[in-house]
């Protein structure tokens, strides 16, 4: 009896069952809101830095509250959850999707490192992809307040400006800068993905003292800290590329837009500002 007993129950030693991509998708674009909610001020200022001129980060922030109100620091801000249910989620899920299919194609279900970053790379650049729209849309609604009022678009919503981009500009103007976007969010995926991952074998050996294992809560604040860092300083000019391609005005009948493309807009940044 007893032996009948323990064949028909099921074995504890399967473990939790693995949690649907979908929750996982939708757990990401969440917790992504939840980030963009208080970072979102952080992404005005980066914005209309990039845009237009201030001496600093303290000057632009004080430049902004003064003369557009507090309330422009979240100009924008249904873009940001907008790129957290695009970008976000598609990322997460299409790297969780890959990582999946490798591991079920290895009998020791170890993927390697090198095929991590090509994923990570890969799924960055499909979420960056579909996730345009959001992006310009926070582009232009968070420097919108900043333009002369006779050149400012007055978008309500996110709802408003992809809708009105579309019919204005044609809809595959929803799709201007993807190509300095692709290339900064697969920079930037595989280049974290890529740092963090050495922090965490490095950093043991070289301060014990602060980081004495590498899944310690201080090793893993360092690594992610470095490798943000590190990716950031990459990605920067492409940043700065695709928010000023996404925000240049539509160009007049006749004449030749503020830039042909991504090259166009580099040129013209280094020729003029260095």
């Amino acid at each position: 009896m007893a032996k009948y007993r323990s064949a028909s129950m099921p074995s504890s030693s399967t473990g939790p069952a693995p949690v649907p991509l979908s929750t996982r998708m939708c757990v990401s674009a969440l917790g992504g809101m939840g980030a963009a909610t208080f970072c979102h001020p952080i992404d005005v200022v980066r914005i209309q830095m990039q845009l237009f001129e201030y001496r600093n980060t303290g000057h632009a922030a004080l430049s902004i509250a003064r003369t557009q109100g507090i309330g422009a620091m979240y100009n924008g801000v249904t873009a940001a959850y907008l790129r957290q249910w695009t970008y976000g989620s598609c990322r997460m899920g299409a790297y969780s999707y890959m990582l999946n299919q490798a591991k079920q194609k290895r009998a020791d279900g170890n993927v390697p490192f090198s095929q991590k970053l090509m994923m990570g790379s890969l799924s960055g650049g499909i979420g960056s992809f579909i996730g345009n729209p959001s992006e310009l849309a926070m582009v232009r609604m968070g420097a919108d307040q900043r333009l002369p009022e006779a050149e400012r678009r007055g978008y309500k919503n996110v709802l408003d400006c992809v809708v009105r981009v579309a019919k204005e500009e044609g809809p595959t103007a929803l799709w201007r800068g993807c190509g300095p976007t692709v290339i900064r969010a697969m920079l930037l995926s595989s280049s974290t993905l890529g740092i963090y991952s050495e922090c965490k074998e490095r950093l043991p050996a070289l301060m014990p003292f602060l980081c004495p294992k590498a899944d310690s809560a201080t090793t893993m604040m360092i690594g992610t800290t470095l490798s943000s860092l590190a990716a950031n300083l990459l990605c920067t000019p492409f940043d700065v590329v695709k928010s000023r391609i996404q925000q240049m005005p539509v160009p007049v009948a006749g004449q030749p837009p503020m830039y042909t493309g991504m090259i166009d807009c580099f040129v013209k940044g280094l020729r003029a500002e260095g």
